[in-house]
């Protein structure tokens, strides 16, 4: 009996596992403009510029920042957390850096001189 709850919990764990990576590393793709910068894919592009992206996003928040699967996946693609001001947080990766301002259901984008 107890090696069925063993089985079972284990079972459990890697498929929750799989979920999470599933919904988390497939729910971004790299920006060529922004250097590989990971762009949610629900993300709608409703603005852009020669230097930045703004997107409507329903998981953007000013109060609480980018979801915790974004940061896992920026963290996993080398993006290393610079610096943060408020809803402004500034990545870099190699030479690039990358501001992103996360506010209620909107999200900026923009590379860095």
């Amino acid at each position: 009996m107890k090696r069925k709850k063993t089985i079972l919990l284990i079972a459990l764990l890697l498929l929750t596992s799989g979920i999470f990576y599933y919904t988390t590393f497939f729910s971004y793709q790299p920006s060529e403009e922004l250097s590989s910068f990971p762009i949610p894919k629900k993300a709608e592009l409703i603005e852009v510029n020669r230097h930045a992206g703004v997107y409507s996003w329903a998981s953007a928040s000013e109060e609480n920042g980018i979801p915790f699967g974004y940061e896992v996946v920026l963290k996993f693609n080398g993006w290393e957390e610079q610096a943060r001001e408020g809803a402004s947080v500034i990545y870099s990766k190699e030479d690039t850096q990358i501001n992103v301002i996360s506010q209620t259901e909107l999200l900026t984008v923009r590379k860095m001189k």
